[in-house]
């Protein structure tokens, strides 16, 4: 199978711009180019699915470049429903270097700031020797200025395709870029880069998109709780991120190990299987924890979070490091206490429950454990010297719900 049918396997291929392009990816040696834009500090688990791409291209002989837009950024993409918020230069040039050291650690690709050779395009050269290329009924056909004509879209938002396209143009003739990898939504943006390719050097150019990744409802993929799952691990810990995927949806989890694993089609099917036969073992899910984290953070990570998700589950929470119960409460409902406060006043803060009979009838019930020991008196207090680190107390409701508090 070469790496065409390969991705089309994986459903990685949506848009191509020429039929000519499967022979062309299975005889390698081509020079590629896939773009982000600085509007953040750390790539998310979205990038991943598209970079990962890139590397799949990289060890079928490809040459990968990473062209981060510290030029575009300033500018912003247009979005579906509303134009996105400026940056500041400081911010543009702070996440472009975050972003660079982060994709060169994580996928070792050669980053590029088209910045670089936008930064001194004078206006009427741009018109002259860029705008001329474009036709205005070319640009309003495309789809993502089409669904912003109704609410206005600023000439400035507009005047981005021209801008990527130029990149490719640029990357074309500087570097032998000949091809374009990107997300759907992108379509548009190849397109004029590869017309312009053509209008302004008659050669040819290629592009292809990938399906973005979503939920089953067609949400995007990649947010717990409204928060984005972010490369970073200071952002999102090894432990947040492996909660994220062990609770995939079982209906979209064979799709996610294609987009995100190196497993091979062999592999996945038999997971696939598994996940269609014997769902509770959630083995599908587990595997796709374990490629992504440790592809991202290493093994150690992976077995990490492992232990403080069985940890929480059914064991002795004394077992973890004092950084594992920190991952481990991240995302738990936080109340700052006084040291000597009451469990059931706690508990009341807390949201356990609403009165101070219930927690006592809670307590009683033996429904409550404090730092994973049962506790059974109503009169228990809750005090620094007992928490771990002096700082962090953990408390549990039955056998699934957790709290925290801090001193």
């Amino acid at each position: 199978m070469g790496i065409y049918e390969e991705l089309e396997w994986r459903g990685l291929i949506k848009d191509v711009s020429s039929p000519d392009l499967r022979e062309k990816l299975n005889n390698g040696g081509l020079t590629f180019y896939i773009g982000t834009d600085p509007t953040g500090d750390s790539l998310h688990i979205g990038h991943f699915s598209s970079f990962l791409i890139s590397k799949r291209l990289k060890d079928a002989g490809h040459n990968p470049i990473l062209l981060v837009g510290g030029g575009t950024g300033l500018i912003g993409d247009p979005k579906p429903e509303a134009e996105r918020p400026m940056i500041t230069m400081e911010e543009v040039q702070h996440n472009f270097e975050c972003l660079k050291k982060q994709a060169s650690d994580v996928f070792g690709f050669e980053v590029v700031n088209n910045y670089d050779w936008l930064k001194d395009i004078s206006f009427i050269e741009w018109l002259r020797d860029v705008g001329k290329y474009f036709n205005i009924t070319y640009m309003l056909n495309k789809d993502i200025i089409k669904r912003r004509l109704d609410e206005g879209i600023t000439y400035t938002e507009f005047s981005y395709m021209t801008m990527q396209a130029y990149d490719f143009y640029h990357l074309y003739h500087e570097r032998n870029c000949v091809l374009q990898v990107a997300g759907q939504d992108q379509w548009g943006n190849i397109t004029a880069g590869i017309e312009l390719i053509r209008k302004k050097s008659g050669k040819e150019a290629y592009g292809f998109t990938m399906p973005l990744l979503t939920k089953s409802d067609g949400s995007k993929f990649g947010k717990t709780n409204g928060k984005a799952i972010w490369l970073d691990r200071n952002k999102t810990s090894p432990y947040e991120m492996y909660q994220f995927f062990i609770n995939s949806e079982d209906s979209k989890v064979i799709d996610y190990l294609k987009f995100l694993t190196f497993l091979s089609k062999e592999e996945i099917e038999a997971l696939e299987e598994s996940n269609r036969n014997e769902p509770h073992l959630r083995l599908a899910h587990k595997a796709l924890a374990r490629e992504v984290i440790t592809f991202l953070h290493g093994r150690e990570a992976y077995e990490s979070a492992v232990k403080i998700a069985d940890t929480f589950f059914k064991g002795d929470l004394r077992t973890l490091t004092f950084a594992e119960l920190k991952d481990g409460t991240a995302d738990l409902e936080k109340v700052k206490i006084e040291s000597g406060t009451a469990l059931v006043d706690a508990m009341i803060s807390l949201g356990v429950c609403k009165s101070k009979r219930e927690a006592r009838e809670l307590i009683n019930g033996s429904s409550i454990s404090v730092n994973g020991e049962k506790v059974t008196d109503p009169g228990f207090v809750l005090n620094a010297e007992d928490a771990f680190n002096h700082e962090l107390t953990i408390l549990r409701k039955g056998k699934k719900f957790y709290y925290a508090v801090t001193f």
